[in-house]
Order: structure tokens, then C-alpha cells, then sequence
């Protein structure tokens, strides 16, 4: 594990302040496999590497306090250097994943120290984050201890059986989830350790949270806050980030 910057004297805590800070826990230690090739988190999206643009929505945005990065150990010092020219100082640990998505997310709140009462969990492939979706899902989960933002779905959504349409699901019962996942850190620590232990294959750490029997309050995502995953979502990811410019 990396510790890139000493405490300052700002980062000193009273005691009574202990427990509220925000961190945001940011795991990157996928393959990227579907990208064809290579690592994408270093690859461009409008003239800065995908890490660096989502690592500086984070580092701008005041709901942050500080950021764990969690990556494959082979790429620990790349992170830090990027960090170091791109001015993101808030990044306070690079830490070690693990073998599962599960598995990192955890490393990551563990690595948090007792200062932290609330952690925003973001995909680092997600580089088109706003700060205002940050801020207003960190809010919620300050006050219900669990938040996410979502977004309608657009298509008709259909249950498949053995490749047949079997059933029409109510798209509006149904919501695409995005991240940051905003969690009480107690809790998403919890959740996180049940899984781990009853070996459930989830996709994301509300999955967790739910297992629980604790609800995901929703707030507004957007349709911008794409997941760079394949060689066509980084032409929408540029698309995107013009039509921004134009505004």
C-alpha cells in the first residue's frame, strides 16, 4: 500500500470531528478485457487519461474529503505518478485489489482510517461523474446511510428463458444504478464481509447493502455517467464531452 501524502496540519482532527469525513474509494483493478487490449484506464477520453478525469472530479468536488485508489500492485506506481502530474492531491492511498470486485471494494474501506464515517465507492472507468451528483448522493447517504444515483430505463425490458421472451417486466418498476454508491462506512463494511464470506456473486456494493435488508435511497443520475467498458464507449465518451464543451 502507497501512502502519498502526510497529514497536514488542515487533516488534524478534534475529537468530535472524528467519523464524518467523506472518502471516496475508487476501484481499479479490473483487466479490461472487453477494451480489446491494454490497460484503458490510461487511455485518452478528450486529451486526459480515463483515471485522471475521474480521479478529478473527485479531487475538485467538496463533498470529498479524500480518495483511496484500488488497483493490481503492477500498477501502483503508474497510478502515483499520474496522480503527481495531474495535481490530484487528494488521493491519500493506493492500495493492493484482490480477486474480486468485492474483495478490492473492502481493501479499500479497510485501508480508511477512523476519521472516516462515509465512503462514495465510484467505478474508475466512469469518467464523466459530475460533482453534483457526487454531492447531492453523498447528502443522502448522510442521512439515510445508504444512496445511489439511477436513471430510468429506456428499453422494454423482457425475461428470457432458455433464449425465449417469456415475460414483459414494467420498466417503471426498473432503474440502471450508476456510482458513486454512497454508504454509512460500518455498514458497507458489513454488507461487504457477508458477501465475501457467502461467496455471492453480485455486480455492484448496493447488491451487498441490500442483502442486508437495508434500502438504497435513489437520486438523480445521468445518462452522461457512462461506463467506458468497450472501443464504442469511448467514441460516445468524446461525443459527450463536446457536446459539454458547446454548453
Amino acid at each position: 500500500m502507497l501512502d502519498l501524502f502526510k497529514k497536514r496540519p488542515q487533516d488534524r482532527q478534534e475529537p468530535e470531528t472524528r467519523g464524518k469525513k467523506v472518502y471516496a474509494i475508487i476501484p481499479a483493478a479490473g483487466s479490461s478485457r472487453r477494451m480489446g487490449g491494454g490497460n484503458k484506464l490510461v487511455m485518452e477520453l478528450g486529451g486526459q487519461p480515463i483515471l485522471c478525469r475521474t480521479l478529478r472530479v473527485f479531487n475538485a468536488c467538496d463533498a470529498i474529503d479524500g480518495i483511496v485508489l484500488v488497483c493490481r500492485r503492477q500498477d501502483q506506481k503508474t497510478y502515483a505518478s499520474l496522480c503527481a502530474d495531474w495535481n490530484i492531491d487528494k488521493v491519500a492511498k493506493i492500495v493492493e485489489g484482490g480477486p474480486s470486485r468485492e474483495h478490492s471494494v473492502l481493501n479499500g474501506v479497510l485501508a480508511c482510517g477512523k476519521e472516516i464515517g462515509y465512503v462514495a465507492i465510484h467505478d474508475a472507468a466512469r469518467p464523466l461523474i459530475t460533482e453534483d451528483i457526487i454531492r447531492e448522493t453523498v447528502e443522502l447517504a448522510k442521512k439515510d446511510s445508504a444512496a445511489a444515483p439511477a436513471v430510468p430505463v429506456k428499453d422494454s425490458i423482457q425475461r428470457i428463458e432458455k433464449g425465449k421472451m417469456m415475460e414483459n417486466v414494467d420498466r417503471s418498476t426498473i432503474m440502471a444504478v450508476q456510482t458513486p454508491q454512497c454508504f454509512d462506512i460500518d455498514l458497507i463494511r458489513a454488507a461487504l464481509t457477508k458477501a465475501i464470506d457467502s461467496g455471492a456473486n453480485l455486480t455492484d456494493d448496493c447488491g451487498a447493502v441490500t442483502t442486508l435488508g437495508q434500502p438504497i435511497s435513489m437520486t438523480r443520475g445521468s445518462y452522461e455517467n457512462i461506463k467506458i467498458t468497450t472501443p464504442e464507449d469511448v467514441i460516445l465518451g468524446e461525443v459527450i464531452l463536446k457536446g459539454r464543451a458547446r454548453k
